[in-house]
């Protein structure tokens, strides 16, 4: 409803004339706008648009990381030392893992795994992705290689596997005593050095010789562990069969029980030529008898120290041993030996150990390798008999008299007798078994 109050018009013709519009109101006097807001105005306009663009390249870069890489097969790459994150971006794109190196950074960054990346070794899968690397290279995962310590080793002979290893670094300044390392496939990455190695298979050692000393049996004739790091090493040297240490720990232990002289033929070789480990030919008769510190043909009781490193099993064989009454073995010619409890014995197996050993070389045969030692070169089949000598007497409960056999050879090794030789009771004239397999050969009676 419109309050304006009526004009009435003073004539006619005054009502016929329009009326006048009222005047506009006047106009309201504009504020001037800050610059400061115009510039807030603006930067937040930008932060929108840079914020889109940000996200779009962030989802652009995960999902470039995260697409599998151009690496074809499996690769081994060297991340060199003081590797900047360019320069392995730049690496892995000259070989083939990564297609953008500038994706790679920023996927880096923004994952916060530049400052982690570390040098060394690496194994890439095929198809690896950009953030699968980083993720590699960041956690230190490298390649780890492996050397094999073979037991019966002496401590000069792994010194120089681990010198002839191109996969470690360093040098080694002394070696260490014998039977101080515990021979064992160790693994390390490339660079390792060798005295790290060296560190770590002592420690092993301690920790391994410990352990089964406090697992020694009450009767056991053994006063000390270096005392049994020596018999198994000696154990280690005389039989490479694991079913045979045990045995082989029980002759020894007997006679020592026995006050016999051990009479093992590694010591007369570790006695000769010390950590070289290896005569490398038979040894000889003269050497048989031959006084040095370890030769235990001489020498009554333990040597002075280890022949070589023993592994766990010898020396657990040492403390496990066989309880029998056997103080005799020799070589069966089939890797093996043949044990006994009386010289007798002992001398019928020496009998078929030397017709064994004489057809072998007339057929042109080798020795078995471990017979004696088990590093190369092959060392002389182990033809052991219990007296070296022709005269030797029986001391300290050892051995009875031992003949020379007829047309026995100068500087060769004594013979053990048989008083069956030659006879209808020889064993060797009885071809109803083959010679070439002892263990076929029948039980003989006395």
């Amino acid at each position: 409803m419109n309050d304006t109050p009526r004009v009435a018009p003073k004539s006619p013709s005054e009502a016929l004339k329009p009326v006048a519009p009222p005047a506009p109101p006047p106009k309201a006097r504009r504020r001037r706008r800050s610059p400061f807001l115009s510039m807030l105005s603006g930067l937040f306009t930008l932060a929108l648009i840079g914020a889109g663009l940000a996200g779009a390249g962030i989802a652009l870069v995960s999902s470039q990381s995260k697409a599998p890489g151009p690496l074809a097969s499996d690769r081994v790459l060297i991340i060199p030392k003081e590797s900047g994150l360019t320069e392995i971006a730049e690496l892995l794109q000259r070989e083939g893992l990564i297609e953008h190196p500038l994706t790679f950074r920023i996927s880096a960054v923004m994952n916060g795994d530049w400052h982690k990346l570390q040098a060394g070794e690496y194994l890439f899968k095929a198809r690896v992705s950009p953030q699968e690397i980083l993720d590699i290279i960041s956690s230190g995962k490298v390649v780890e290689h492996s050397v094999t310590i073979p037991e019966g080793l002496t401590s000069e002979q792994i010194v120089e596997r681990l010198r002839n290893n191109d996969l470690l670094s360093g040098e080694i300044n002394q070696v260490p005593k014998e039977g101080s390392i515990l021979p064992d496939t160790y693994r390390f990455p490339r660079g390792f050095t060798r005295r790290a190695i060296l560190e770590r298979m002592a420690r092993d050692q301690s920790t391994v010789l410990a352990r089964i000393w406090e697992k020694r049996p009450a009767d056991l004739p053994i006063k000390t562990p270096q005392e049994l790091v020596i018999l198994a090493s000696i154990v280690e040297k005389e039989t490479g069969r694991a079913d045979e240490r045990p045995r082989v720990a029980g002759v020894f232990i007997n006679r020592l029980n026995r006050k016999m002289k051990l009479q093992s033929d590694p010591t007369i070789v570790y006695g000769i030529v010390g950590g070289k480990g290896t005569l490398g030919r038979p040894i000889q008769r003269s050497e048989i008898t031959e006084p040095t510190a370890y030769n235990t043909y001489v020498i009554p009781g333990l040597p002075p120290g280890p022949i070589a490193n023993p592994g766990r099993a010898a020396m657990e064989a040492v403390v496990n041993h066989s309880r029998t009454k056997e103080l005799y073995f020799v070589a069966d010619g089939s890797g093996g030996h043949v044990f006994a409890e009386t010289l007798e014995q002992h001398n019928r197996n020496v009998g078929r150990w030397r017709q064994i050993e004489s057809t072998r070389s007339q057929q042109g045969g080798k020795p078995p390798a471990d017979a004696i030692d088990k590093v190369e070169p092959p060392a002389a089949p182990d033809n052991r008999t219990e007296a070296p000598a022709t005269t030797q007497p029986a001391v300290d409960g050892g051995a009875l008299p031992v003949a020379q056999p007829a047309g026995g050879v100068a500087g060769t090794r004594a013979r053990a007798f048989d008083a069956s030789e030659g006879t209808a009771r020889d064993p060797l004239l009885n071809k109803t078994f083959d010679l070439n397999s002892p263990k076929q050969v029948p039980q003989l009676k006395p």
